[in-house]
């Protein structure tokens, strides 16, 4: 098996994560995180919404559900 390199300054621009952390760019660090707390990350949400800081797969389920999920694109 390859070893995979993480690309932490191309997730960076990728993240909108409005929380200062030290997985910041690290996507496998910040899935597991979240997912061991019951949450997705704050990339699965709009910007609005992450900053409420409010990750709980219920508000996603929420959001897809009122807004759609084009923003995830």
């Amino acid at each position: 098996m390859t070893a995979r390199t993480c690309t932490v300054d191309e997730n960076k621009r990728h993240c909108n994560c409005s929380f200062s952390c030290d997985k910041a760019g690290i996507c496998c660090r910040c899935l597991n995180y979240h997912r061991a707390l019951g949450e997705l990350p704050g990339c699965y949400f709009p910007r609005e919404a992450e900053k409420t800081g409010n990750r709980s797969i219920a508000n996603f389920i929420s959001i897809i559900q009122k807004q759609g999920s084009a923003y995830l694109k």
